[in-house]
């Protein structure tokens, strides 16, 4: 999310607390959940657990293919709409005028005017900056469009979901090759983070079973929008095994419970028995999580975790996360600041085989607002090039150490304070 965006967000939860007599809108009280570190990840009953309680299952006979940097990104997702026989779908969360928008709206019209079943959603307020041309000529040339819980002044029914965004990621083709991760369709997106105006950030391509899963995560948000069930053989064909990999997609929304994704990362970070890394484009997690974050330190796990450093688009959120470091710093928590550009990946990596990726954010909207999706890889090579790259932008990272962040400067630890109050409305 971008502080365009989180700007959105917080006009939308002010208006929605205004008007919460009348609509019913309101936030729930969380859960406070009470896990134990009994098993580790590496514990069969992990895998269980999280595939029973979480839902739904892990699947064998997957390949996950790592696609770093929208270099890599983008050709291979525009490839991938180019050889599309029956069906696009595509949910995101931003999709905005911008260079490489222009081709994603031409490739999708070539299929559609191909007759290739083309579906694709927005979220109303992400992508509250497309080029509304991009939408005519998309529903010109056959393709469907749809904006998520969209926003009218006239129409009171629209007010109570204000506050409740897609923020997942999705693209399948032809019900057989998927995509997931953090990636927005922008140009901030483009390159290979060799500058600042050029985000680091990863996105997957998926084949075998679990792409149905991906798809039935999209059906699920489209289903919710307008009404329609998209099944049969064009969406959910046969899925043969492409690899050896067990995966699950978890997705969450914002009624919580059993679909909650801060029970994911509760669950991932009590099964840790050595190590966990992380890195979060928003780091700004609440007291239950980093109290389990100080839990799993003290029973001798070695946390690791990027964020963005003075290069990000939202620097409430970088003041209202840094206001709690100490807490985590001084049980030994590592905690590091890219440098070279805004990091945007969504990553954490536990006991070196279990890895959960896509578009979740470690922080109070991602775990009870939004509608999120993540793609969980139970795998020891999977992990280990994760740990590749989740190093080499370690090495391009600066250590904050506990006395850095204890003489940061007056107007810094003022403004840490200060963000601390408005933390719930990012």
């Amino acid at each position: 999310m971008t502080y365009q965006t989180r700007s959105c967000a917080a006009v939308a939860l002010l208006f929605c607390a205004a008007t919460s007599i009348l609509t019913g809108c309101s936030q729930e009280r969380p859960v406070y959940y009470r896990i134990a570190a009994k098993y580790t990840v590496r514990d069969p009953q992990f895998a269980r657990t999280v595939g029973t309680l979480l839902g739904p299952p892990l699947v064998d006979g997957n390949r996950v293919d790592t696609l770093v940097n929208g270099k890599e990104i983008f050709p291979a997702m525009l490839d991938a709409i180019r050889t599309a026989q029956k069906t696009i779908t595509l949910e995101t969360f931003i999709y905005w005028n911008s260079a490489i928008g222009g081709e994603f709206t031409d490739a999708l019209c070539e299929r559609a005017r191909a007759g290739v079943k083309v579906h694709i959603l927005i979220d109303a307020i992400g992508s509250g900056r497309i080029n509304r041309k991009y939408v005519e000529h998309l529903k010109e040339c056959g393709a469907e469009v749809q904006e998520y819980h969209a926003f009218h002044v006239l129409d009171p029914s629209s007010w109570q979901y204000i506050d409740h965004r897609t923020h997942r990621k999705i693209m399948v083709i032809d019900g057989k090759l998927g995509f997931t991760g953090g990636v927005g369709i922008a140009d901030e997106w483009t390159g290979n983070a060799d500058n600042r105006k050029h985000w680091r950030d990863c996105h997957y391509r998926v084949r075998g079973p679990v792409v149905g899963q991906l798809q039935a995560a999209f059906c699920d948000n489209w289903m919710q929008t307008t009404g329609r069930v998209l099944e049969g053989d064009n969406y959910f064909p046969k899925l043969d095994k492409a690899g050896d990999q067990w995966c699950q997609m978890f997705r969450s929304s914002f009624t919580g419970g059993s679909e909650n994704m801060e029970l994911l990362f509760l669950l991932s970070m009590a099964g840790a028995g050595h190590n966990i890394r992380m890195e979060s484009a928003y780091f700004d997690p609440d007291a239950l999580t980093r109290k389990r974050m100080v839990q799993a330190a003290q029973r001798g796990v070695k946390l690791q975790i990027i964020v963005p450093g003075a290069n990000i688009d939202a620097k409430l959120v970088r003041a209202a996360s840094r206001a709690h470091w100490g807490e985590l710093l001084k049980e030994g928590i590592e905690i590091y600041e890219y440098q070279p550009t805004m990091i945007h990946c969504k990553l954490m990596i536990v006991d070196d085989i279990w890895t959960t990726i896509g578009s979740a954010n470690m922080d109070n909207r991602s775990f009870r607002i939004n509608d999120e999706a993540n793609l969980n890889v139970y795998d020891e090579k999977f992990a280990a090039e994760q740990i590749g790259n989740f190093d080499n932008d370690l090495r391009h990272s600066r250590q904050i150490t506990v006395h850095l962040w204890e003489h940061r400067s007056l107007g810094e630890r003022v403004g840490d304070a200060i963000s601390t109050l408005l933390d719930w409305e990012i």
